[in-house]
């Protein structure tokens, strides 16, 4: 008997993998790509597959884009003098739904979390601070989840950003204490930033 896995088992394995997904919804996602033409898992598999190699980091703000600069920091539409500072990509789409904001944006890559190992060091800061004079930044507002985390990283970066004298913003609390904003409904984030307040 092989040690080897069927192609069904495998791809459960790997569905499996996917935050949010365990083996049950796995298991109905892999039956579902069976019922269907076989054009279908090869699309999807190969939109997986070229997914790492197309995809590449904005050397402006941070973003996951397919050029770079990416389409929100190239548009001559966006707000110059304000920057939204975000954990993570996903976070963009939640606040760019949420049609407020106009604004540049920052991917900070994280959130600040020493049980977790990650220090001011390993995210995306340093790009942050070399933006504000060429870019002639005069508000930063922190958007980063309401959470212990995110508050630890807003009040380091308030810390930074202040003396420099540099208006620093924080969503206000539409978004509630424990939501990750990727989650949050889009009336919630409007509010958020329509209601932001200084820090």
């Amino acid at each position: 008997m092989s040690d080897t896995p069927d192609p069904l088992r495998r791809c459960i394995a790997q569905l499996a993998r996917f935050p949010g997904i365990g083996e049950r919804t796995a298991t109905r996602l892999s039956y579902w790509l069976l019922r269907q033409p076989p054009e279908a898992a090869l699309a999807i598999g190969s939109a997986l597959m070229e997914m790492p190699a197309a995809m590449i980091r904005c050397s402006r703000c941070c973003n996951i884009a397919s050029v770079d600069p990416c389409a929100l920091c190239a548009s001559n539409k966006r707000e110059d003098g304000i920057l939204c500072v975000v954990e993570r990509p996903q976070d963009v789409s939640a606040i760019e739904g949420a049609g407020e904001y106009l604004g540049r944006y920052h991917i900070l890559e994280g959130a600040i979390s020493p049980l977790d190992g990650v220090g001011p060091e390993q995210l995306h800061i340093r790009e942050l601070m070399a933006r504000l004079d060429p870019e002639a930044i005069t508000e930063v507002l922190i958007a980063t989840d309401p959470d212990v985390e995110g508050d630890a990283t807003a009040l380091y970066l308030a810390r930074l950003l202040k003396p420099l004298g540099v208006k620093v913003t924080r969503l206000a609390y539409g978004i509630a204490v424990g939501t990750e904003i990727e989650y949050a409904d889009k009336s919630s984030v409007a509010r958020a930033i329509e209601n932001r307040r200084e820090i």
